[in-house]
C-alpha cells in the first residue's frame, strides 16, 4: 500500500512526541549499532543519529515513497527498503527502535521475542505503538467500512485490535528481558484545521482502506466517515479540535550473558 510522507508528517509535532517520550527512557550510553525499524520519512533517524553521532545508523522501511522522502532530507544515512515481518539484521543489533511501526504486523506473541533475540546482550529493544482502536476515531472507520456497499473488499483489511493488552507484552518479553519498562500514556491533542481527526487518519489507518476503493468510493468512504467525527470530536472554544489518543510503550533490555 502506498504512504503519503506529506500526508503523515501533517501533524508533525504531536507525532513526533510519543517518539521522543520512548527515546527519553532508553538506557544506552554508547550504542554501536542503532537501527529504526519502520522508519518512516526519517524525522526520527535523523534525532537517534544526532543523539548517538558515533553509531551506526539504519532505517529500515516498507515503504519506498517513506525510503526516497528520508533519503532526500537526510543524506548520509543508511536506509533499507524491507518487509518489517520478515526483516533480520545482519550482526546483533545495540538499540532496536521502532516508533508506531509495529502495530501493522500480527503475531505480536512470537513477533517481539524474535526481536529481543536480535539483541547484543545488554541490548535494547525500545517500541512505541498506538493503542486507540477503541475509540471514536478508528471505530467510526470500521462502522463506515461495514456498512458501506464496499464491505466485501474492506472488511478484510480491518484491524480491530492490533495490539494487545500492555500485560501480554510483559508475558511475552520478560522470560528474556534483563529488565522491562511498559507504560501508556494518553496525549490530548489540539489540532487545528478543518476535519483535522480525519486528516490525521488518513496518513495512517485509513491508508490500507482507501487504497481498495476506487476514487468515487473514497469521497463517498470519507464523507461518510468525517460526518461520524464531526459528531464525536467537536470543536472547541478556541477553534480546535480536541483529540484524544492512547499510545502503548515498551522498553525491554536483552539479558547479559556471563562468559565461562
Amino acid at each position: 500500500m502506498p504512504w503519503d510522507p506529506a500526508q503523515y508528517l501533517g501533524f508533525g509535532s504531536e507525532r513526533l512526541r510519543p517518539a521522543l517520550d520512548l527515546l527519553a527512557r532508553v538506557p544506552l550510553e554508547a550504542p554501536g549499532l542503532v537501527v529504526d525499524l519502520g522508519c518512516g520519512p526519517g524525522q526520527v533517524t535523523r534525532i537517534l543519529q544526532a543523539r548517538w553521532p558515533a553509531a551506526q545508523v539504519l532505517g529500515v522501511d516498507g515503504s519506498p515513497e517513506m525510503l526516497a522522502r528520508a533519503a532526500a532530507e537526510v543524506p548520509g544515512l543508511a536506509w533499507q527498503q524491507a518487509d518489517l515481518a520478515h526483516w533480520r539484521p545482519e550482526a546483533p543489533v545495540d538499540l532496536l527502535y521502532a516508533n508506531a511501526s509495529l502495530h501493522w504486523l500480527e503475531d505480536h506473541a512470537t513477533l517481539f521475542p524474535r526481536l529481543l533475540a536480535f539483541l547484543r546482550p545488554g541490548g535494547c529493544l525500545a517500541v512505541q505503538m498506538p493503542r486507540n482502536h477503541d475509540r471514536p476515531s478508528h471505530q467510526a472507520a470500521f462502522a463506515v467500512a461495514k456498512e458501506s456497499p464496499w464491505r466485501d473488499r474492506l472488511e478484510p483489511l480491518l484491524r480491530r485490535q492490533p495490539v494487545a493488552e500492555p500485560e501480554a507484552y510483559r508475558d511475552w518479553l520478560a522470560p528474556s528481558a534483563a529488565t522491562l519498562d511498559i507504560w501508556e500514556t494518553d496525549y490530548l491533542h489540539r489540532l487545528e484545521g478543518p476535519d483535522p481527526v480525519v486528516a490525521w487518519t488518513r496518513g495512517s489507518l485509513l491508508v490500507p482502506l482507501l487504497e481498495a476503493l476506487e476514487p468515487g468510493e473514497r469521497e463517498a468512504f470519507l464523507a461518510a466517515y468525517r460526518n461520524r467525527l464531526r459528531k464525536a470530536y467537536p470543536v472547541d472554544a478556541s477553534g480546535r479540535t480536541p483529540f484524544r489518543f492512547r499510545r502503548l510503550f515498551i522498553v525491554a533490555q536483552a539479558q547479559t550473558r556471563v562468559s565461562g
